[in-house]
Order: structure tokens, then sequence, then C-alpha cells
């Protein structure tokens, strides 16, 4: 690999190149399979001979698929991965279009609204769950981590890939139109009541917050109930990705 080719595939580790350039890096054998099977499309992969002896049933299914493969030396692969121990793979993908606001119409009984989640770990973890609980449509606001940040992508053990994950410039206006369609906007916060005692309607958007900072003043307006797990212990709070399992699985059972 030239080094002209290898620094502009580096350069992707930088959010502003990867949304110059609209593409992003996935390393690891799992996520790039993630990645591959759920329609991203894919530049090049790039892998160290030690991985190509080890996954030959895989680089055969690469060749098949015709996608542009290259072996490179290992402290080559180094500088494309953000982890400190590279898989031995790494690959470039193309972003999708980014994907229109939920149809009220048809967007499924429970939407997630993410507003300003900031932390790559706490982002990739929501997601996740969103994904096992069956929860497909997302939207976020531009206060949010990027959504193909490395760490995310990581963190949500290749999820971010299965969703349908639109990022708004108006999150509130978006709220507005759901509750015009008659979505109840349900908001987590540690003032809100019981979230066992919450009768629940038939549609739901669920709107989780910076841990830090909780609900921003806009949200709590629109919300037509603010909700809470209730503490029995004596913790101060939940990491609002181990909140949002609890609040999934109470509202999708």
């Amino acid at each position: 690999m030239t080094k002209e080719k290898l620094k502009y595939y580096s350069s992707l580790l930088s959010k502003k190149n990867r949304e110059l350039e609209k593409k992003f890096p996935v390393e690891g054998i799992k996520l790039i399979s993630e990645a591959l099977n759920s329609g991203y499309s894919c530049e090049i992969l790039m892998f160290t001979n030690q991985f190509a002896e080890e996954e030959k049933l895989f680089l055969s299914d690469i060749k098949k698929k015709k996608i542009v493969s290259e072996i490179i030396k290992q402290n080559e692969l180094d500088k494309l991965c953000d982890t400190k121990t590279p898989q031995g793979i790494a690959g470039v993908f193309n972003y999708k279009n980014n994907l229109a606001s939920p149809d009220p119409g048809n967007s499924g009984p429970v939407i997630a609204a993410l507003e300003n989640i900031t932390d790559p770990g706490n982002m990739g973890v929501i997601l996740r769950n969103c994904d096992w609980f069956g929860i497909n449509k997302i939207i976020v606001n531009q206060g949010c981590v990027e959504i193909l940040n490395p760490k995310v992508i990581r963190s949500s053990a290749g999820s971010v890939f299965h969703l349908d994950i639109y990022e708004s410039d108006n999150l509130y206006k978006e709220l507005e139109i759901l509750k015009i369609h008659n979505y109840d906007i349900l908001t987590a916060d540690l003032e809100g009541s019981d979230l066992y005692s919450y009768k629940k309607k038939k549609n739901i958007v669920i709107v989780l917050s910076n841990e830090a900072n909780g609900p921003s003043k806009q949200i709590l307006e629109l919300s037509d109930q603010i909700i809470t797990i209730p503490k029995k212990g004596k913790a101060e709070s939940l990491n609002v990705g181990s909140a949002s399992a609890v609040i999934l699985a109470e509202l999708t059972k």
C-alpha cells in the first residue's frame, strides 16, 4: 500500500475527515461482517498475512463479493485502527444517505429519541439495547455523538448497522409532528414518576437525554409524561445506557 493511500485511510479516524469524505473505518471481522450484511458499501478491506492464513473461509466469501482487498503489514494496520490491539483486518465503508424522519404511519409502537448523548460508549449501548428490544426507528439530535464514531460502532456491537437512525436538525419539531399523530412523548428523568405505574399508550416516543444535564427545557415542555426508574438503593443515578435497558424492557414487554 502506498504511503498516500495509507495516510488517506488513516485520516478517516478523524470525524472531520469522515464527514468530508462520507466514509468511515470499521475494524475486526465481526463488525465488518455486520456492516457488509447490513448493506453498507465497502470501498476496501485491508488485512495482515496472519489474518489471511487464519480466515481463509471469510476471505473466500469476500472474493466472491468482488470487494477490493489488500494485504498490508501489521504496523500499517495499526495506523488505520482506533484500538490498541487491532484484530488483523480493517475496512473502509461508505456512508448511507441520511434516512428520512420516521413516518408516523409506519414506525412501530415505540420510537427512541436521543438528545445530547455525547458519550460514545453510552450511545453504543443504547443502540444495542434498541436493537435487542426491536426498536428500529431512532431520532438523534445534532448534539449527539457521531453515530459512526469508531467507539460507537464497537460499543453497539454492530447494532448501529441494523437500525434506521435519523439525525435531525430539529428534534423538537420531529416530536411535535409525532405528537400530532398520537404518539405519547415519554421522557426519562430523575424527577419523573414511577416507570412501572405508566399506563402504556399504543404509540410511544421514549426520549433519553444527556445523563449529566438531563432533558432540555424544550423536551420537558413537549413531554406528555416524565418517568423515572424507582430507586431502592443508595446510588446517585443510573448510567443512561443501563437505564435504557430497563426502560425499553418495560415499554416493549
